[in-house]
């Protein structure tokens, strides 16, 4: 008798399709939700790293070609009255932003002091442009492994369920139960392991070129 139950469930087994299409349909409400929610995480998050990859390529480089061109020019005045109104480049709104500032200001008394006040503020708000969406990555870095932790637990928790139903402890008949629950967890290590790497190399980008922004602020109060 417990032969013919043992043949059966290793038959169950055989039979059981193990394809992540599969694993997912089988799921219950909690697990699938789970499972939803880390894949539009990793899909949102890989979003971001290639946004900001190309972010980080596009503002080091136009932010070197602004300074060639900023300190080959006549005046700051000058240079100011050439630029085009729509920038996106941080630097170069940083400059734009300092520059309308202090010509607005009709008081030149103390001008030193009052152009690194505002340039300070204007570093803080460019930077807050560049670091914009940080926090998400950080977020499903630290969180992503738990939520497929918790599927898996569900999951496993299912199984036991089912063993319960059955009367029956073979492995064959919780398989497809176990397999479910821990695709969640690898979907939780898929999502998180590139959203911590992302965000430590982009923290990484970003305070470099925090510093560039502030070395480029002191030697534009020093011409001013």
């Amino acid at each position: 008798m417990e032969a013919d139950i043992t043949s059966q469930a290793v038959g169950l087994a055989s039979n059981t399709d193990f394809s992540i299409t599969s694993l997912f349909l089988r799921a219950d409400f909690i697990v699938k939700s789970v499972i939803i929610i880390l894949i539009a995480s990793s899909v949102y998050s890989w979003a971001i790293i290639f946004d900001k990859f190309m972010m980080f390529r596009k503002i080091n480089k136009e932010s070197e070609e602004f300074e060639d061109k900023f300190w080959k020019s006549k005046s700051a005045e000058t240079f100011y009255n050439s630029l085009p109104s729509n920038l996106e480049n941080p630097m170069a709104q940083l400059f734009k932003d300092s520059m309308q500032a202090v010509m607005k200001s009709r008081s030149k008394t103390n001008l030193s002091q009052r152009l690194e006040n505002i340039l300070e503020v204007n570093v803080e708000k460019q930077m807050n442009v560049v670091n914009a969406k940080f926090t998400f990555l950080a977020t499903v870095g630290s969180t992503a492994p738990f939520i497929g932790l918790f599927g898996t637990v569900w999951g496993i928790m299912n199984s036991f369920q089912s063993i319960a139903i059955s009367r029956n402890t073979s492995l064959a008949i919780v398989a497809p139960g176990i397999a479910e629950a821990l695709f969640a967890t690898a979907l939780g290590l898929l999502a998180a392991i590139p959203a911590v790497v992302a965000y430590n190399k982009f923290g990484n980008d970003s305070k470099k070129y925090s510093q560039k922004l502030e070395n480029f602020s002191k030697r534009f109060i020093s011409i001013i």
